[in-house]
């Protein structure tokens, strides 16, 4: 018999089989029978709260509760300090910003007025947008910042 065949045969038998039920058998079990869940579960005991029920008509205003808000006001209030002030930028990258984002704004504002836009005016925006791009893909630096210290961190 070729390979082929045998593994008809075995898929031909496990076909066969596929609505057939399973035997339960103690024996047969992988698990221990300590595992086994039992018929009926098993009951759990809830103990009462150890604290004195309050009276119905005792005041709302009792000095602990009040206490109590006040904590539960202050524990998850959290006011982060203030962001560090922003880097200032020189003026060629501020002009590669104007620029990234002047170029498309003309031609959309263009766009939306349905002003008739001359050919230069076109190739300046679409120039200019590209060219802010590469000034700041250029000015990107590749390597860690001057502040950095002497570690580089992991190094694989």
């Amino acid at each position: 018999m070729t390979p082929q065949s045998d593994e008809d045969e075995v898929w031909r038998q496990i076909v066969a089989s596929f609505n057939d039920t399973a035997e339960r058998d103690s024996a047969d079990q992988p698990w221990p029978d300590s595992e086994n869940v039992p018929a009926e579960p098993t009951r759990r005991v809830v103990k009462p709260s150890e604290e004195p029920e309050l009276d119905q008509d005792a005041p709302d205003h009792d000095d602990r509760d009040e206490l109590a808000r006040d904590d539960d006001e202050d524990e998850g209030h959290f006011e982060p300090p203030p962001p560090p002030p922003l880097p200032k930028l020189d003026l060629p990258t501020k002009l590669a910003w104007v620029a990234l984002f002047g170029g498309p704004a003309y031609l959309l504002v263009a766009a939306m007025a349905s002003w008739q836009m001359e050919g230069w005016a076109l190739f300046t925006a679409v120039a200019a947008f590209i060219g802010g791009f590469v000034a700041l893909v250029v000015r990107m630096g590749d390597g860690p910042p001057n502040d950095s210290g002497w570690d580089d961190g992991a190094v694989l």
